[in-house]
């Protein structure tokens, strides 16, 4: 079936390996014609990704991807529409973005102690931007440790690794209220893969009391029967069923860049709630604590 959407892709400006405008460049190379930029923890991109697709005549979808914790894994929560350039919105974000930095020092001191000679400064220079395991793997690679991003993760920095670090811990609900704090619309991504459909089935209630308009139904990999099962669950909350392919570049997602059928339903919900909230003031938004680990 033919797409022509895909409303999740990540650039250099958090863990993918194209530059904003390369990735629209490829975008429009294979037909599509409406694109998410969802970088994690990062509006860094967005800038000269609205710029290239005014170029390119792609309607640009401004979002994000917030990371969070809970117990056994972690639930990335999207956001779409963003008034990205509100102070207060950006503030937390350089918190955010501060705490990576720190992460991937970390990786990199604990992999320097066991003999893995990766340096900081050529992550850096291959992050281009926010720093993502993605960049430390790379590293990796070049420095012939591993021969694939797959095998950096499941050898070296992967949960339950020794060069694995936690990340600063926001939960699902805290990045609901965070992303509406810029009047963007919170949904939440890959609902299959963590924490499964048991507990996402005890957490809507309470994600959707948050502000959550949308679940990620059409993601990557799903099958068929997986899409209805998320469809049906969508309905239930009123929910809108959003989708992509969770692009990051070649070898790092089974599912190529616009490799997921999106309706264009999901995209005519996602702008009438926009319409609803822009240019209102939001609510605000207090970041937690930092929780220190052990």
């Amino acid at each position: 079936m033919l797409n022509y959407i895909d409303l999740h892709t990540h650039s250099t400006a958090s863990d993918g390996i194209y530059a904003p405008a390369e990735l629209l460049q490829r975008a429009k190379d294979i037909g599509l014609r409406i694109v998410a930029l969802t970088d994690h923890d990062s509006t860094g991109g967005l800038q000269e990704a609205v710029q290239e697709a005014g170029k390119l005549d792609i309607d640009l979808i401004p979002g994000i991807e917030i990371n969070t914790d809970v117990a056994g894994g972690e639930v990335h929560v999207l956001g779409y529409f963003l008034e990205y350039e509100r102070p207060a919105f950006q503030d937390v974000l350089k918190v955010l973005r501060d705490a990576r930095v720190r992460r991937g020092q970390r990786m990199v001191e604990l992999l320097n102690e066991q003999g893995i000679a990766v340096s900081w400064e050529r992550v850096r220079e291959i992050a281009r931007g926010s720093v993502g395991r993605p960049h430390v793997a790379r590293a990796l690679m070049e420095a012939g440790y591993v021969q694939s991003i797959g095998e950096a993760f499941d050898k070296y920095i992967g949960k339950g690794c020794y060069a694995y670090v936690p990340r600063y811990k926001l939960t699902p609900v805290d990045a609901v209220h965070f992303i509406a704090s810029a009047n963007g619309l919170p949904v939440i991504a890959h609902p299959l893969e963590l924490p499964g459909l048991e507990e996402l089935r005890n957490w809507l209630p309470e994600l959707c009391d948050a502000g959550m308009v949308g679940l990620e139904t059409y993601y990557g990999p799903y099958t068929d029967e997986e899409v209805q099962v998320l469809r049906a669950l969508a309905e239930t909350y009123h929910l809108i069923s959003t989708g992509g392919s969770d692009f990051h570049g070649p070898g790092i997602h089974p599912t190529p860049l616009g490799g997921r059928h999106v309706p264009f339903e999901a995209v005519e919900r996602l702008k009438a709630g926009a319409a609803k909230r822009h240019g209102k003031t939001p609510p605000s938004f207090e970041l937690p604590p930092p929780v220190e680990e052990k």
